[in-house]
């Protein structure tokens, strides 16, 4: 698949040849459902569990007698109607740490990235600027019309002015070729690749 690539300018910089293997797969909404599912989860912190009766440490001495003292019956300190006493149905631990195959991440991200190239993604030469600043970048932005929410993908580093410079964009996310996700490819309207990122791109999937 060939693809133009263009200068941050809008201008051309010649073609680029995007593998099959990874830009050209017809994506599955489950297996790319399956993926996204299984990043939000590993997000997740432990859900922290309450003290019930059993884990707190009050004496387990019967308070009283079981009849005749004109309150009502009590086993001892722990139970949840007294302060200091267990949770009654408390939350219990939970761990969010869910199991995914690697090839079935590796076909998730090929999708996302092939849902892109069929419409939605745009090569570059490279990130580097004339003038690293927002406003001049801004105004690039403005004009290249790539959306409202755009995702940056360099190289081995993303470049160093450009991050700067699109730090406070609103809508405007940069990552390094290794950062490459699907949730993130799936939830920005454009995808840009540097040239340096194809490259990085399809030497992990083909390496």
């Amino acid at each position: 698949m060939k693809v133009q690539v263009l200068n941050l300018d809008g201008s051309a910089a010649g073609d680029v040849e995007l593998s099959d293997d990874v830009f050209g797969i017809a994506p599955r909404a489950d297996i790319l459902h399956r993926v996204v599912t299984w990043q939000l989860e590993k997000r997740r912190g432990t859900a922290r569990a309450a003290r019930e009766r059993s884990d707190v440490a009050r004496t387990g001495k019967k308070l009283g007698n079981q009849k005749g003292g004109g309150t009502a019956r009590h086993g001892d300190r722990a139970a949840p109607i007294f302060i200091g006493g267990g949770k009654a149905h408390g939350p219990r631990k939970r761990d969010f740490d869910p199991s995914l195959n690697k090839k079935v991440r590796s076909l998730g991200l090929r999708m996302a990235l092939s849902a892109k190239a069929a419409g939605g993604l745009v090569v570059v030469d490279t990130l580097e600027l004339t003038d690293a600043k927002t406003k001049a970048l801004s105004e690039q932005l403005a004009k290249s019309g790539w959306g409202k929410k755009v995702l940056v993908i360099d190289g081995e580093q993303v470049n160093e002015g450009f991050a700067r410079a699109s730090a406070n964009i609103v809508g405007i996310n940069v990552l390094p070729a290794v950062g490459a996700n699907v949730y993130d490819i799936l939830k920005h309207d454009t995808l840009v690749l540097t040239r340096a990122a194809v490259e990085k791109l399809e030497a992990r999937f083909n390496g």
